[in-house]
């Protein structure tokens, strides 16, 4: 393989990451690895689903349902974030905010009050908070409305100009969010925290030779072991990649399976 191409269906504020992963690994491997950051993640999927790219950063509910449908992808490794939250496990939270100044201060505050989610294939922004609200055993009604906002970003800013009461969002999108603009840490509020769930995985189309994709995996996995790695690792606010298997995503498969019993 004389090029390598890689994208990710992640949040657009983690592209700055995607391009420093892609520049790691054409040092590492001593080959040209490009990004595809095709402006929309959908237009990112489909690349990725033709095979025109090899690998990806998806949603852990994308990854199953791709692999549960048979797609000819491996996981590769996955992301442990630096925040004592996460506990030195590759796993994230969905974090239900509010304005600063909202009445709401628990999840059972919001019956009645209107959300933003930011996709149907969103593990973290759409299947959580289906699966929390059948196991509190009430359906989509529960909420006064329910919109789509598009991306986890936009659900933020509705929340953040009124336009919504409240919006469940990964909660790596949103230490981003208040890194990269820290005026927002007084203006919105985290009412509850949904999880944790298998943080999104790495994953590679099978089409790549093993050896090759062993190579891959390594250059991931001890990326904090090299200075430079380690140093891309700081950041993008994460310790290091771990290795993953299949059933370390089986949560998502039974929060998944709970999601059905209720309907937004």
């Amino acid at each position: 393989m004389h090029t390598f191409v890689l994208t990710s269906l992640q949040a657009a504020n983690a592209d700055p990451s995607i391009r420093a992963i892609a520049d790691y690994l054409t040092r590492s491997l001593d080959l040209p690895v490009t990004f595809a950051d095709a402006p929309r993640w959908q237009d990112r999927e489909v690349l990725f689903d033709r095979g025109e790219v090899q690998l990806a950063w998806l949603c852990g509910l994308v990854y199953v349902d791709k692999r549960d449908a048979g797609a000819p992808v491996d996981l590769l490794a996955a992301p442990v974030m630096d925040a004592p939250h996460y506990a030195g496990r590759p796993v994230y939270f969905s974090d239900v905010v509010v304005r600063v100044e909202s009445p709401l201060r628990v999840f059972a505050d919001l019956r009645g009050a209107s959300w933003a989610y930011n996709n149907i294939g969103s593990h973290s922004g759409y299947n959580i908070t289906r699966s929390h609200l059948a196991k509190l055993g009430v359906d989509g009604s529960f909420f006064g409305r329910v919109v789509e906002a598009g991306a986890h970003q936009r659900s933020l800013a509705m929340v953040l100009t009124g336009e919504i009461d409240a919006s469940a969002i990964d909660s790596t999108v949103l230490e981003t969010e208040l890194r990269l603009r820290p005026q927002m840490a007084g203006q919105i509020r985290v009412i509850e925290r949904l999880g944790p769930s298998p943080i999104p995985p790495w994953v590679i189309r099978r089409e790549v030779s093993p050896t090759f994709a062993t190579e891959i995996r390594h250059c991931f996995v001890e990326m904090h072991s090299d200075p430079v790695g380690a140093a891309l690792l700081a950041q993008s606010q994460m310790l290091r990649f771990a290795p993953v298997t299949d059933s370390d995503y089986d949560p998502i498969r039974q929060m998944a399976a709970l999601a059905e019993k209720v309907a937004l």
